[in-house]
């Protein structure tokens, strides 16, 4: 009995060094977090339409605060946002003869209502469609979508989506959102609604994920309102990250496109609803 005790009491207290030892390493987890998964998109041709804007291009459009914006590659045909007023975006795509039967994946960026609300009006024209939504929606946000759509995708790490795209996943620790990366033949074009996270960071994201350079960044840059000091650091945050051209429109802001075509020259795009640009 006595040995028997002597065990026991040995077998106890080498239990608890044990607990002792390992449990700061449970409380803190993996030394290492896990590297940035990436994608290695292949190149294709691509056309991209901005289907809604507050910023006007074609004078046939009808503009209004949000953002929506047609991407067709070789393999799919993709609606990043829907703006905010449904009517308004079908009939700015039927004026310019974009079918809605005709369009294979919706993405959106975040949860704001000028980048989502012309969703379930776009739906009841066409519900077989992936829609790829951030994974951080209310639950009935998403049952609603879920509702409407032949097939829903809840995002959270980068994911693609079709050959030559995929989503940055979400980025962002108050309004999570996600951006678009497309790897056309002339490089990497970043599509964003608006860049809540910040437009260097989602370059800096879209750049780490596909191990490619940015040509083009599209999109919302979440500028209006900034002070010309803080809009020019963010000019020389993309710069310095090499992205080669840039094209604001939605909530970046008229200073900002101001001195973002000051700074960018021949490689900055003036874009609003209806603009087209061509990758080939």
């Amino acid at each position: 009995m006595k040995d028997l005790r002597i065990i026991l009491i040995a077998v106890v207290v080498i239990a608890v060094i044990a607990v002792h030892l390992l449990l700061p390493k449970i409380r803190e987890g993996p030394s290492e977090r896990p590297s940035t998964p990436e994608l290695r998109l292949a190149r294709t041709g691509c056309n991209t339409t901005i289907l809604y804007d507050n910023y006007p291009f074609d004078p046939r459009l009808k503009t209004a605060w949000g953002f929506s914006c047609l991407v067709e590659v070789e393999s799919s045909t993709i609606l990043f946002d829907t703006g905010g007023n449904g009517a308004l975006l079908m009939e700015n795509m039927k004026t310019l003869g974009v079918e809605a039967e005709t369009i294979d994946v919706v993405v959106i960026s975040h949860i704001h209502m000028d980048h989502r609300g012309g969703l379930p009006h776009f739906l009841a024209v066409n519900p077989d469609v992936e829609v790829y939504i951030p994974a951080s929606f209310e639950s009935n946000v998403k049952d609603d979508i879920k509702r409407r759509a032949a097939e829903v995708f809840e995002v959270v790490d980068p994911v693609q989506i079709c050959e030559g795209v995929a989503t940055t996943g979400l980025l962002g620790s108050g309004v999570r959102e996600q951006s678009l990366m497309v790897n056309t033949h002339e490089g990497l074009v970043v599509v964003t609604g608006c860049a809540h996270p910040g437009i260097v960071e989602i370059a800096k994201k879209a750049k780490e994920v596909t191990r490619e350079d940015v040509h083009l960044a599209i999109g919302g840059f979440h500028l209006a309102g900034r002070s010309a000091g803080s809009i020019n650091g963010t000019i020389a945050g993309l710069k310095g990250l090499g992205v080669e051209g840039a094209a604001p429109c939605h909530c970046s802001g008229d200073l900002a496109r101001k001195l973002f075509e000051e700074a960018y020259g021949d490689d900055y795009i003036e874009v609003g609803v209806g603009a087209k640009l061509q990758f080939r």
